[in-house]
């Protein structure tokens, strides 16, 4: 049933779970509302064992009942959904039971694998089957330097496995299976092609769920622990948070390009069917499942992470290392002292990224940033560069015109950043929503539920009800062209 004015907004809880923290919201969507409330913020740290870099799963399944516990004592919840970072997994062994923690996709334990991926599938015929942009990290990778795959009947991707102890229910939601490298872009169904290549029995993986569909009920204990009513459905949302991101922008007409800019910056186009070229391949473009079927053209970037891990271990050494301080020393250090490819290998590790950038630019012979300020600048005008370059690619693959950015996610309120990529683009960027993510999750609900019509209705819900902000490019882009030429960016 359609909202009218005079009906209540409905209530959705959604569980948002990024690299570095999660949370649990309040959605409430009604005909001119949507608004969020945040109920449960906590911290998602990884832990370094003897074996590598692992998630603790179960501690952030903890925090979720938390957080949905106090869901219920707020308003009364239809519906639950889950969404969380890509490619990464739990095994379950015959009885259900958790074989291993998850790996982290920032563990090293992938580098001899992708060889071994590529002796068994040429990497174009890969391609053309996945459209996956080629990542060291890819659940494909992960799988072939899998250790503990003869104990598992089951692979569950983290958001389907949250939704499994939610529900006691198996399946792999199709927007973030897209992201595994074993998914069939073409046919939107697991590729058997590559599984036989692998030597991965297609048992392992549960069927496709498609954003909307519901997963299942709370199982009792899980009624028990949150206080929420018996048969209180799960609903499988755009699990991937990038697809929830991309599915939240405010776009009013089709020649839009988005950045879903956090701890990675997403940044692509939104298409009606994937490009499997040689050429899109040669690119490292990724073909990526979106809501209704759509296609999520895009390429990682490395992302606000160059800033955070700076922050964390600016942190640990006792010196400043608020972002406020951090902007306004930036703002006021030199332009394009120093330029990195923000996507160089030896970012992508945690560890101390300050004296990586230093030893990047030592190494591509410019002079290190000499202070915090300036490296600051330096990530944010090279994250900027690496927007443009990856928007006129994009468009260049496609034959698409852009005519707006979007910048959605944590990133908008980064002011530097989005000027910056307005002025190395040329573009006018629309900043905002912030909260794309939680936003796009509980809109798939609301629409599951009949309270929004469409793609373009949730679009304009959003626009209309979140607040956006507008840069202006600053003119002349002969400074950026010199910088990106620098760093064979241009």
């Amino acid at each position: 049933m359609k909202p009218t004015s005079s009906t209540p907004p409905t209530a959705f809880a959604a569980a948002d779970l990024g690299a570095t923290s999660g949370r649990v919201v309040i959605g409430r969507v009604g005909r001119d509302t949507l608004d969020l409330t945040e109920v449960h913020r906590f911290d998602n740290t990884p832990a370094q064992l003897p074996d590598g870099l692992h998630w603790n799963v179960l501690g952030l399944y903890q925090k979720i009942l938390d957080g949905l516990r106090e869901a219920a004592r707020t308003v009364d919840i239809a519906s639950i959904g889950i969404d969380s970072w890509a490619v990464d997994y739990g095994l379950l062994d015959a009885d259900g039971a958790l074989v291993a923690t998850p790996f982290h996709y920032r563990d090293t334990r992938t580098g001899p694998a992708v060889a071994e991926v590529w002796n068994r599938i040429q990497a174009r015929d890969l391609y053309r089957i996945t459209g996956l942009q080629h990542l060291p990290f890819n659940t494909i990778f992960q799988l072939a330097a899998e250790k503990q795959l003869d104990r598992a009947r089951t692979i569950l991707l983290i958001p389907d496995l949250i939704t499994h102890w939610l529900t006691g229910s198996t399946g792999t939601e199709a927007t973030n299976a897209s992201t595994t490298g074993l998914y069939d872009a073409r046919t939107g169904t697991w590729s058997q092609p590559v599984l036989t290549a692998l030597g991965l029995d297609a048992a392992l993986l549960p069927p496709l769920r498609r954003p909307g569909d519901q997963a299942g009920t709370l199982l009792p204990h899980v009624v028990a622990a949150t206080g929420l009513p018996e048969g209180t459905p799960v609903t499988a949302v755009a699990s991937h948070d990038t697809a929830s991101a991309v599915a939240a922008v405010p776009a009013t007409n089709a020649a839009f390009a988005y950045i879903s800019c956090g701890t990675w910056s997403l940044a692509g186009l939104e298409l009606e069917r994937p490009v499997l070229t040689d050429a899109s391949r040669a690119a490292n473009f990724t073909n990526e499942l979106g809501i209704d079927n759509t296609t999520r053209y895009l390429r990682n970037i490395m992302g606000l992470w160059l800033l955070t891990e700076s922050q964390r271990t600016w942190q640990a050494r006792g010196l400043p290392h608020q972002l406020p301080h951090l902007l306004d020393q930036a703002a006021r250090s030199r332009p394009f002292a120093a330029i990195v490819n923000p996507d160089a290998p030896e970012f992508l590790a945690p560890g101390d990224i300050p004296a990586r950038i230093a030893e990047h630019c030592a190494r591509t012979g410019q002079n290190p940033p000499a202070d915090q300020g300036a490296t600051v600048r330096c990530i944010l005008e090279s994250l900027a560069l690496a927007h443009r370059h990856t928007l006129r690619q994009a468009a260049a693959l496609t034959g698409r015109d852009i005519r707006v950015v979007h910048l959605v996610g944590g990133g908008s309120r980064n002011e530097l950043l989005c000027q910056f990529t307005a002025d190395a683009t040329g573009l006018p960027v629309v900043a905002g929503p912030t909260e794309a993510t939680a936003l796009g999750n509980v809109l798939v609900q609301a629409r599951a539920h009949g309270l929004v019509d469409d793609r373009t209705a949730m679009r304009r819900l959003i626009a209309r009800t979140q607040q956006l902000r507008r840069y202006t490019p600053g003119g002349d882009t002969r400074a950026w062209d010199s910088a990106a030429a620098r760093i064979g960016l241009s």
